[in-house]
C-alpha cells in the first residue's frame, strides 16, 4: 500500500535489518523496488532507538540524491514469527488477562542483547523488571539502550516482575490518544 502526498509517500514493508551501533537499517517495501534507508534518528522520533529484524512498519519516503529514505514513522508491528516464541512464565497465564495488564512508564537500567536480556525500573518501584529479548522482539524491538523511557506491561513470574510488553514510551503515548 503505498499513499502519495506533496513530497513524501507512505509505504508498508518489513524491516531488512536494523544496527542501531550503526545507527541505520533498511527497509523493504510490500511493493517492491529499492531498499529504503531508515536512519535512526527517524526510528527516534517514532520513540524508539531499535525495531526487530523482519518487523511490519510503515513509513513516509522521499527520494532523494542518495535513494530512497524514510522520514517518518507511522507504525511498527512485531515479525510474524515473533509469537512463537513463548516464555514459559506467561504460559499458564490467560492472553485475556496479559492484555489487561496496564502499561507503567520504565526507564532501561541495562540491557545485554548477547546476553538476551536486561533490566528496567518503573517509576515508584524499587523492584527492577526483567525484559528477555524474546519479549522485545515479540514487541517489535531489537535492542534497549541505558536512560531509555519505556512503557512496560509488567506481571509477577516465577522470579520476581517480568516485562510482558515493551514500547518506546512515546509510541505507547500516541496509542493511548
Amino acid at each position: 500500500m503505498a499513499q502519495e502526498n506533496d513530497k513524501f509517500r507512505r509505504v508498508t514493508g518489513h524491516v531488512k535489518w536494523f544496527d542501531p551501533g550503526k545507527g541505520f537499517g533498511f527497509v523493504i517495501a510490500d511493493e517492491g523496488g529499492p531498499d529504503i534507508l531508515l536512519h535512526a534518528n527517524v526510528l527516534r522520533n517514532f520513540g524508539q532507538s531499535s525495531v526487530a529484524d523482519q518487523a511490519g512498519i510503515e513509513v513516509d519516503v522521499q527520494d532523494t540524491d542518495r535513494g530512497m529514505q524514510a522520514v517518518a514513522v507511522h507504525a511498527i508491528v512485531p515479525p510474524p514469527d515473533a509469537d512463537t516464541a513463548g516464555l514459559f512464565d506467561f504460559e499458564e497465564i490467560d492472553p485475556e488477562e496479559l492484555r489487561a495488564v496496564p502499561l507503567e512508564p520504565a526507564r532501561v537500567k541495562w540491557f545485554d542483547k548477547a546476553k538476551g536480556f536486561g533490566f528496567a525500573n518503573t517509576f515508584g518501584r524499587p523492584e527492577d523488571v526483567f525484559i528477555h529479548i524474546e519479549v522485545l522482539r515479540r514487541s517489535g524491538l531489537s535492542d534497549l539502550l541505558p536512560g531509555e523511557a519505556l512503557a512496560v506491561r509488567v506481571i509477577e513470574g516465577k522470579r520476581g516482575r517480568m516485562a510482558m510488553e515493551v514500547s518506546g514510551w512515546d509510541s505507547a503515548l500516541k496509542d493511548s490518544d
